[in-house]
């Protein structure tokens, strides 16, 4: 470990690398699981206690307080920290797996509704591999020597940066908002860029303004009509194909 965080990471990022490692072969490890189940394959079952179906995102609950609380107790370095960092990895891996199960309070994994839990993974992983590469949330990593001395430059900087990615989410831009966080350059294109028409931007502003709603309207359905389709196969092909009866989903596994 002492070799890898001397030469492939940054020092104190190996935990980061670890926790992330942990949590992408968790999922992915976990969506083979499913979907061997799915296809009544493999030794692999459901488990139920009770006659209740234990859904991962319980033991995962459980791993990521472990984990969490393991981090925060430790330091930077050592053993232990990389341990917490793994176990944290998996419990995370094991929960957004199942995100869109606690986002709707219903067994959605295996509806169209189930995609969440794979964009919010493929987005939770982006995330963490820009960290890892030396980006800074709200640009700090560009600001040079002599202006993060500068308390008021570094503060500035961060709100104006925060401004715009708040006003992307307001636009209905979730995921630039998000990724926008860590490269500034995405929030400031989707803050100056039409509101989705369902926003709370677009029902605020755009109310007197027929021209500017209808443009954000067409807007999006070009942008959807172009993208939607290629988003869902590549989270199908990551997570597997929704099923086609809406009855079969509730079986979950």
């Amino acid at each position: 470990m002492g070799w890898l965080e001397r030469n492939i990471v940054e020092p104190g990022k190996m935990p980061l690398l670890l926790a992330l490692v942990a949590f992408v072969l968790t999922f992915l490890i976990t969506r083979a699981i499913t979907r061997l189940i799915r296809a009544g394959k493999g030794p692999f079952g459901n488990i139920s206690s009770g006659g209740v179906h234990v859904h991962h995102v319980v033991p995962g609950i459980i791993l990521t307080i472990v984990g969490g609380f393991g981090a925060v107790a430790g330091s930077q370095y050592g053993w232990g920290s990389y341990l917490a960092a793994v176990v944290f990895g998996i419990g995370a891996g094991l929960v957004l797996d199942e995100f869109a199960l606690v986002l709707h309070l219903a067994d959605v994994y295996w509806s169209p509704e189930g995609r969440k839990s794979v964009e919010m993974v493929v987005l939770t992983a982006s995330l963490v591999g820009l960290l890892l590469l030396g980006f800074s949330p709200l640009g700090v990593n560009d600001l040079n020597q002599d202006q993060q001395q500068n308390r008021a430059v570094v503060l500035a900087t961060i709100l104006v940066n925060f401004a715009f990615a708040l006003v992307t989410l307001f636009k209905g831009k979730v995921r630039m908002a998000v990724l926008g966080v860590v490269i500034p350059l995405i929030a400031l294109i989707g803050a100056v860029r039409l509101a989705r028409p369902a926003s709370l931007w677009a029902k605020r502003f755009y109310r007197n303004r027929p021209r500017a709603r209808a443009r954000s309207t067409l807007r999006a359905y070009h942008h959807d009509r172009r993208w939607a389709g290629p988003r869902r196969a590549v989270q199908d092909w990551i997570g597997g194909a929704p099923d086609p009866d809406p009855t079969r989903s509730l079986e979950h596994r």
